[in-house]
Order: structure tokens, then C-alpha cells, then sequence
């Protein structure tokens, strides 16, 4: 490929992967990243985190790549290895809103709904206005057969403008 095509195409992917590209990455970083984004963006999430991993293997404190290749485990139902990524994130950004959301997630999805719980109010904590949190920690509560709490944070996160959040309460009759 002509190298000013491919520079072109790098430099479009740049601006509309906005965050998941950064400016220090290597060019090498940055073209696995692209590819990676491709892939997931058509659902192809094994091949995705084939790309991910690429990237971790040249910088395995890549915390983009990290979070990414967490979604992408998570979207084939690895949530062992999503937990990883993500619990591997936190460790290098304690306050990583996204990784204790995610994490939770997919720990909801294993059925392990305090270590859930534990999860989302560290993001709660972080961040008091986000409504996945909240939004996923009433699933846990409802796992849990604590229907109230759930519908308490259900509540909380449609105040908080989250409109999937009156579906839910309408779904699980909440008062």
C-alpha cells in the first residue's frame, strides 16, 4: 500500500478512536489498535482480542488495551479473563471507573453478586453520578433476591437520566 494512503488512513483512524490511540503509542501500537477497533466494531471480538493481546505484548501496561481486550473476553463470555484485564487495570489506575463498572459486570454475569456489589460501589464511589453502576448493581441486588435494593438503584440511575432505567422498573414491577 502507497505509504501516503496508509498514513492517511492511520491519521483518520487517529481522530476517530479518539482515546483508544495515544499520541506517545508506537506507530506499530497504533496500527494494532486500529485493527483491533475494526475488528470489534464488526463484532469479530476473538480477532479483536487477538489484537489486544498483540498490543499488550509489545506494552503489557497498556491500560486502553487492556480495557478493550477485557469488552472483548467479556463479549465472548470469558469473563474469567475479562475480570483479569480489568482487576490487571486497577492495579495500574486505582480509579479506573470503567474497569470497576466492567468488572462488576462481568462478575454479575458469574453469578458472584457481592464481589459484584463491591465493585459497583467503588465506581458509585468514584464517580456518584454513574448510571451503570448504579443500573448494574440493582441487578446484582435482584440476583441476590433483593429485589428492593434493586429497584432503590434502578430509581437512582433513571434519575440520573438513564432512560433503559425505566424499562427495567417497569419489567421488575417496581414501586
Amino acid at each position: 500500500m502507497n505509504r501516503l494512503i496508509k498514513n492517511v488512513i492511520l491519521c483518520t483512524a487517529f481522530l476517530l478512536l479518539g482515546t483508544l490511540v495515544r499520541a506517545q503509542d508506537s506507530e506499530e501500537i497504533k496500527e494494532l489498535i486500529i485493527k483491533a477497533q475494526i475488528e470489534y466494531n464488526n463484532a469479530n471480538f476473538k480477532e479483536a482480542a487477538q489484537y489486544y493481546s498483540d498490543v499488550l505484548s509489545k506494552n503489557d501496561v497498556h491500560k486502553n488495551a487492556l480495557l478493550q481486550r477485557g469488552f472483548c473476553y467479556a463479549a465472548l463470555s470469558m469473563y474469567s479473563e475479562a475480570i483479569e484485564d480489568y482487576t490487571h487495570l486497577i492495579k495500574l489506575e486505582p480509579e479506573h471507573v470503567a474497569a470497576y463498572v466492567s468488572r462488576g459486570s462481568a462478575y454479575n454475569k458469574i453469578e458472584e453478586f457481592e464481589t459484584a456489589i463491591l465493585d459497583f460501589e467503588m465506581a458509585i464511589k468514584l464517580d456518584p453520578k454513574n448510571q451503570e453502576a448504579y443500573n448494574n448493581r440493582g441487578f446484582a441486588y435482584k440476583g441476590m433476591g433483593k429485589l428492593s435494593d434493586a429497584c432503590n438503584d434502578w430509581h437512582t440511575s433513571r434519575k440520573l437520566g438513564n432512560e433503559e432505567a425505566s424499562i427495567i422498573i417497569k419489567n421488575n414491577r417496581c414501586k
